[in-house]
């Protein structure tokens, strides 16, 4: 999977501050920095799946990034973003 651009709208970037204490610029970094990603759900809208994307921030911070992502111009377009679990974690480290 090809990601060039991401993308956090306005709204869903307060959610993540206020609900799960991280910021849209740690979401970015999860999924920029060589992430785990593996499918979530069927989108809406045909071809455009939901995914989560198991990675760290350039601080080490270890989050799971759920996003939709649009393959036509190859953009995540992030909907929510909270810290790994322990299990999430032991997963993550057998990469």
């Amino acid at each position: 999977m090809r990601i060039d651009y991401v993308v956090c709208p306005a709204n869903i970037e307060d959610k993540l501050i206020s609900k799960h204490h991280v910021t849209a610029q740690e979401a970015r970094q999860a999924i920029l920095n060589n992430p785990r990603i593996r499918f979530a759900e069927q989108g809406y809208i045909e071809g455009e799946d939901v995914y989560a994307a198991f990675g760290r921030t350039f601080g080490g911070r270890y989050l799971s990034v759920f996003f939709v992502y649009k393959p036509t111009s190859h953009t995540a377009v992030i909907i929510s973003a909270r810290d790994m679990s322990k299990k999430e974690q032991k997963t993550y480290g057998r990469k």
